[in-house]
C-alpha cells in the first residue's frame, strides 16, 4: 500500500475520506500485469471526480503506482481511493484541495469454478437502497448501505444479497451489478437514483445492444427466465435461485458473456 506515492499504511485522522466519506474508489482487477477494464475504471473516476468537485488523478501515475504495488503476482485487485483530504472541522470544503491518493494491492480472492458452472443462491436482504441522484451511480465512500445489507446474512451458501431501493425495484447485489432475461429481453435496473454504474455492467451494455436499463420491480425480476451479474472482479456470476424463485444458470445470455469475459483476458477464477 502507498500513501500519495510512498508506502505507508496510515493516513491523517482528520482526512475528510475518515470524517464524513468524501471521496471516491476504484476496485480494478488486473491478470498478469493488465487491467482490461481500466479505461473503464477511469472514465468512472473522473466522472465521480467531476460530480464530487475533486481533482482528476494523473491515470498514468496511477497505473505506474498500481503496478508497482502488484510486484510479480500473477493475479491482483487493486483498490484507488482518493480523498479530499485534510480538512478544517465541519462540512465546509477547503478552499484548496490537498487530495489524499491511496493505491493499494490484495491477492485476488478464492473464486470457486462451481460459481461459474452452476450459478449462485443470493440472499434478499431488507436493507433497501435509499434515492439520492447527485451520488447516484458513482463509486463514493459510504458504503454503509452496502455494509448493513451484506450483514444480514453469514450463511456461505449465499454468495450474494439482492438490494431493492425504497420503491420495491430491485437495483444490484451487495457488490455487483444485475441483469434479467425477461421474455428474451435483457434489463438491467437504472441507476439515476440509487445504486452504482459498475464498470462490468458498462462492458456488459456496449456488448449487448438493446438492453433495456429501467425500473426492475422485484416481483418482475423473480419471475425472469435468467438473472446474472457482473462484477469488475468477478465477472460475470449466473444466478440460480433468490429463495423459492429458480432460473436457469448459466442462461444463454450468461454463458455469453462469460465468454466475452474471457475474451477480455480475464479468467474464471484463479489461474
Amino acid at each position: 500500500m502507498r500513501v500519495n506515492g510512498e508506502p505507508a499504511a496510515l493516513i491523517a485522522a482528520n482526512d475528510r475520506g475518515v470524517m464524513y466519506g468524501d471521496g471516491l474508489f476504484e476496485t480494478i482487477r488486473f491478470e498478469r500485469g493488465n487491467a482490461p477494464l481500466w479505461p473503464r475504471h477511469m472514465a468512472r473516476l473522473a466522472h465521480g471526480c467531476e460530480r464530487l468537485k475533486l481533482p482528476v488523478p494523473d491515470t498514468a501515475l496511477l497505473q505506474r503506482e498500481a503496478l508497482a504495488e502488484i510486484g510479480d503476482r500473477e493475479q491482483a485487485v487493486v483498490r484507488i481511493t482518493l480523498t479530499r483530504g485534510v480538512g478544517t472541522r465541519g462540512y465546509a470544503q477547503p478552499a484548496a484541495v490537498q487530495a489524499t491518493r491511496i493505491v493499494a494491492a490484495s491477492p485476488l480472492p478464492r473464486l470457486e469454478p462451481a460459481m461459474y458452472r452452476d450459478g449462485i443462491r443470493l440472499y434478499r436482504c431488507q436493507t433497501r437502497l435509499g434515492d439520492q441522484p447527485q451520488l447516484a451511480g458513482i463509486k463514493h465512500l459510504n458504503r454503509l448501505e452496502q455494509v448493513l445489507a451484506r450483514a444480514e446474512w453469514d450463511d456461505p451458501a449465499m454468495a450474494e444479497g439482492l438490494v431493492c431501493d425504497t420503491h420495491g425495484n430491485a437495483i444490484s447485489a451487495t457488490a455487483a451489478n444485475l441483469f434479467a432475461v425477461i421474455d428474451g429481453n435483457v434489463v438491467t435496473p437504472g441507476v439515476e437514483r440509487c445504486g452504482v454504474a459498475g464498470v462490468m455492467r458498462a462492458e456488459v451494455l456496449a456488448a449487448l445492444p438493446g438492453v433495456a436499463a429501467r425500473n426492475l420491480p422485484l416481483a418482475e425480476c423473480l419471475a425472469a427466465d435468467e438473472v446474472f451479474l457482473s462484477s469488475s472482479v468477478r465477472g460475470i456470476l449466473p444466478v440460480r435461485a433468490v429463495g423459492d424463485a429458480r432460473f436457469a444458470a448459466p442462461g444463454t445470455v450468461a454463458r455469453a458473456m462469460l465468454q466475452h469475459w474471457c475474451e477480455l483476458g480475464f479468467s474464471m477464477g484463479q489461474a
